[in-house]
This record gives structure tokens, C-alpha cells and sequence, in this order.
């Protein structure tokens, strides 16, 4: 008896590890699934139609002349059964008796709300980037990488990121859409957090990276008495518009950074491998060393062994940027470690209420 109820457990120990492992094996289904339905405006319809829609409904505002109304409905009963959309069930006829479920309607959660295309804290730019297939490809090369070394990136496109966004129009334009709308979730917070250490600030504050200037505008405009200087690769800054108390710079800051009052350099050094972070530090302190100013760090802080929102979040995008770039998001050690490699003395670590674990580190001598 003893041994029947033994092989019984293990049947069961069995069909859950079973269970936990297809959950993985089709985890990315979600994604693109997901990503279809981006792709499709499916949450701007509903929101545009200021109530909850039927498939057909939906389908005859899908631009297509002849949608796939299974397809889309299993597209849907997914992205319902996810919570991503509500879904209830609206009677076409009251007769007594009748038991059909009636028609399914689809509505907005605030899952949705979250990836609609036209509103400034959207997702979904953010979502059509990292599930693009020029981003996806190198996942594929972890295992090479691992054992013959490179970047999967590299070895999935023979060439980084960076030179194909120089080159392919439409991958720079992918890569900043997403950029530009991961800025835009947590600049509130940035603005709104450290306006101690803005309100503070005497001259020029120079955004090492800034791309087109959207960081270092949004802070000026907020605080009118610091002097913006946005400094990126030539080619970016042609392209960037003009903005009022904004300097437009254009050069390398591996060979050198304007000389400003202060530094901030928002999610750039997580882009890079220690050597190069260390490099572009020490070229950020040169930089403030006259005024004696402070170098301002918007970027991630890993916990990898804590549990809180974000923070599961956190660990994969430390591995995309393993994938993308052979560089890594930091844990606070890491940071102090290589803070104090570039020499400065004293560190401060500000947590934001932000998505992605994001935190100011001020670091001055």
C-alpha cells in the first residue's frame, strides 16, 4: 500500500513539473499574442468607441477588407482569459428558457489602458521593439555565446545594435520610438522626486546620451533657471528638434563630454560592459570637475533576491541587455564597485516610484 501511494505522489510531483514546464515552453506565446493585438489597435478601437464591442464590431474597424473572425476570436479569448481585456456576455434575446451565453463583449482593463498607442506614458512602443523580430533574434544565440563567447546580438545580425541603427533607417527609428517611451514612464518621477537636488542646481546640466533631447527639455522646462545641454552621436543630434534653454551638442563621450556644472546620464551605462561604464564615468567626472558638480545616474538597481514589483521585470532586462549588448543592470554593489573605480568618493542611492526598479544614484567628490 505504502508503494502505491509513493508512485502516486511521484505521478503527481510529476504532471506538476510537467505543468511548470509548458507554462515556459509557451510563455511566448503570450508575448506575441500580445503583440498582435498592439499591432492591431485593438485597445484604441474599444477606447474610441467609448464602450465594450463585439468581435464583429471589432473586426469591422480592424483596417483589412476581409478580417479572420476565428482568428481574431481566439486572439481575444487569450488576451480575456489574461486580463489583459474584460469580457462579458450580453443577451440578444430575453426569452424564458434561453441558455445560449449570449454575445461576448470586450473591454478595456488598465492592462490595456497601458498600450494605448496615443498618450505619452504608452507601452506599447515599448512592447513593439523588444518583441521585434531584429531584437528577438539573438535570444536564439545565448547557448553559442556561452560557449564560443561574443555578443548572441552579434552573432544572430553579424553587427551591434549600434551600427545597424546608423545604418537601416527603419531599426534607429524602432530602436528610439521604444527608447523614447521607456524615458517617458519614468521622467515624471525623475522631475517630481529629485526636485531637491534640481531646485538646488546653479548653470548647465549636461544629459550624456540624451538622444533627442526629451530628458534634459522636460527638466528644463520644470526647472527654468538650469541651462540644458543635450549631448549625443552627431547623426542623432541632427535629427533632434529645438527646445527653449536647450543646447544641442554632438560628439563621443568616450573621447570627451561638454564641460557643464552638472552630469545626468539616464539609462545609458547599463548599455555597456564595466570597462567602457568606467570609461564613460571618468570622462563625466572630467567633465564636472571645475565646477565641482555632481553626476547624476538614472538607471536600474538589480535586487536579484527580492520579490517586489519590478523586480522579476528587472532580471530580464538585465538579460536582454546581456543579448543586446554584453552589458548588464548593476545590484548596489556593483554600482559602488564601480563607482569607486572611477573615483568618487561619495554615492547616494534614491529609489524612485517608478516602473523597472529605476533609481537616481548621485555621485560627487
Amino acid at each position: 500500500m505504502e508503494n502505491t501511494n509513493n508512485e502516486n505522489y511521484e505521478k503527481i510531483d510529476f504532471l506538476q513539473a510537467q505543468e511548470e514546464v509548458c507554462k515556459h515552453l509557451f510563455a511566448y506565446a503570450d508575448s506575441l499574442v500580445l503583440r498582435s493585438a498592439i499591432e492591431l489597435r485593438i485597445a484604441d478601437i474599444i477606447h474610441s468607441n467609448g464602450q465594450p464591442m463585439s468581435l464583429s464590431e471589432l473586426a469591422s474597424k480592424l483596417e483589412a477588407p476581409s478580417p479572420n473572425l476565428s482568428s481574431l476570436a481566439r486572439i481575444m479569448r487569450v488576451l480575456a482569459r489574461k486580463k489583459i481585456f474584460t469580457v462579458n456576455y450580453e443577451k440578444l434575446s430575453l426569452s424564458p428558457g434561453d441558455d445560449e451565453p449570449g454575445v461576448a463583449l470586450y473591454g478595456l482593463t488598465p492592462t490595456s489602458k497601458c498600450l494605448l498607442h496615443d498618450q505619452e506614458l504608452s507601452f506599447a512602443p515599448i512592447f513593439l521593439t523588444f518583441t521585434h523580430p531584429v531584437m528577438v533574434d539573438g535570444w536564439f544565440e545565448i547557448g553559442r555565446s556561452i560557449k564560443e563567447g561574443g555578443t548572441p546580438f552579434e552573432l544572430a545580425h553579424g553587427a551591434p545594435l549600434w551600427e545597424m541603427t546608423s545604418k537601416d533607417a527603419n531599426v534607429n527609428k524602432l530602436f528610439i520610438a521604444g527608447m523614447t517611451a521607456a524615458s517617458n514612464t519614468s521622467l515624471d518621477a525623475i522631475i517630481s522626486e529629485y526636485k531637491d537636488g534640481f531646485n538646488g542646481m546653479e548653470g548647465t546640466l549636461v544629459d550624456v546620451g540624451g538622444n533627442v533631447g526629451k530628458v534634459v527639455s522636460s527638466i528644463v522646462k520644470a526647472y527654468p533657471h538650469i541651462k540644458g545641454i543635450n549631448f549625443d552621436l552627431p547623426p542623432t543630434i541632427a535629427n533632434a528638434p529645438q527646445y527653449p534653454g536647450v543646447t544641442h551638442v554632438g560628439g563621443d563621450m568616450f573621447k570627451e563630454i561638454p564641460s557643464a556644472d552638472n552630469v545626468i546620464i539616464k539609462s545609458v551605462l547599463h548599455d555597456w560592459g564595466d570597462e567602457e561604464a568606467l570609461l564613460i564615468l571618468k570622462k563625466c567626472q572630467e567633465a564636472v570637475a571645475e565646477k565641482k558638480g555632481k553626476v547624476i545616474i538614472v538607471d536600474m538597481v538589480l535586487h536579484p533576491d527580492r520579490h517586489a514589483m519590478f523586480d522579476d521585470a528587472s532580471i530580464a532586462l538585465d538579460l536582454l541587455m546581456m543579448v543586446t549588448f554584453s552589458a548588464k543592470e548593476r545590484t548596489e554593489d556593483e554600482w559602488k564597485k564601480l563607482l569607486n573605480e572611477a573615483g568618487f568618493t561619495h554615492i547616494n542611492f534614491i529609489p524612485l516610484h517608478t516602473s523597472m526598479s529605476f533609481s537616481i544614484i548621485e555621485v560627487f567628490n
